[in-house]
């Protein structure tokens, strides 16, 4: 009896064993990877000018004051309102037109579907950079350089296609015989979408929504083209501190931080619905 209780309890630590080598070890690894920058970037807004320039991070005493800095001298606080204005004026236009185009890609038999579907797979394929000209060109002649909805439609241009073709995952795993019923009970087809089909895939929305957020959040290039005079994003912002013969460290380092911390917090909150959103849309029911 004791050799074999002996012999499980050796089993049990040789799989305790094997299991953190080969999924805890590997797991922190990872996170630490991917947390290394952010950590990196931390410690160095708090770090003294004096200190970053000797390379000794964490040096002496750690300080705020490149953070104080930020938001006093480059005025951070107006450029991360309108990059808050820019990504969600790209979410609600992004997903009013994602979720009816999806729905109509799902729900609907007709001539060219499967082409215009591709398509919208092809134009993610090309790089963005492709229609900066002509939508410089568009943004001109209608009066739009510098504003708002400059970026909101550029942003939109190519995050749009990508959230149809997610939404349309997320409408297939719906039964259509819920439609069906719907409209036999006197729903619309608008009525339909809006009571069943979108309560249904809220988590889909969701997703599509955060997708939405950051593409807009993150991005630079059209925001410093279309904009960057009166109306600067926080990517342009962050951008400007690198000078021509100097970078200043300290605080390029705290407005990648502070710009980090919106879609993190936003992901933080709505992280449920996410992952279920993500994986509703892997599978067909």
């Amino acid at each position: 009896m004791s050799r074999k209780i002996g012999a499980s309890g050796s089993l049990g630590r040789d799989r305790l064993a094997v299991r953190l080598l080969t999924l805890h070890v590997p797991m922190l690894l990872i996170i630490l990877f991917a947390l290394a920058p952010y950590l990196w970037m931390f410690l160095t807004s708090i770090t003294p000018t004096v200190e970053i320039n000797r390379m000794r991070i964490l040096g002496g005493s750690p300080t705020i004051d490149h953070y104080v800095k930020l938001f006093t001298r480059v005025n951070f606080l107006s450029n991360m309102a309108n990059s808050l204005v820019v990504a969600a004026g790209t979410v609600a236009a992004g997903l009013v037109l994602s979720v009816s185009a999806a729905y109509a890609f799902s729900r609907f038999r007709f001539r060219g579907r499967s082409y215009l579907m591709r398509q919208f797979l092809v134009v993610n394929m090309f790089p963005v950079v492709l229609l900066l000209i002509p939508l410089f060109i568009i943004m001109r002649q209608a009066g739009l350089i510098d504003t708002y909805w400059a970026i909101i439609i550029s942003h939109s241009t190519f995050a749009i296609p990508f959230s149809t073709w997610m939404m349309t995952g997320y409408m297939d795993a719906i039964p259509r015989e819920l439609d069906e019923a719907a409209m036999i009970d006197g729903c619309t087809r608008p009525g339909t979408l809006l009571r069943v089909v979108l309560p249904l895939c809220a988590p889909g929305v969701v997703a599509t929504g955060i997708y939405l957020f950051i593409t807009s959040w993150n991005e630079y290039l059209y925001a410093a083209t279309l904009a960057g005079g009166q109306l600067k994003t926080i990517t342009v912002a962050i951008q400007s501190l690198i000078g021509e013969y100097e970078i200043e460290w300290g605080l390029l380092t705290a407005g990648g931080f502070i710009g980090s911390l919106p879609a993190t917090i936003l992901f933080l909150i709505v992280q449920r619905r996410l992952v279920s959103g993500l994986t509703q849309g892997a599978v067909k029911g």
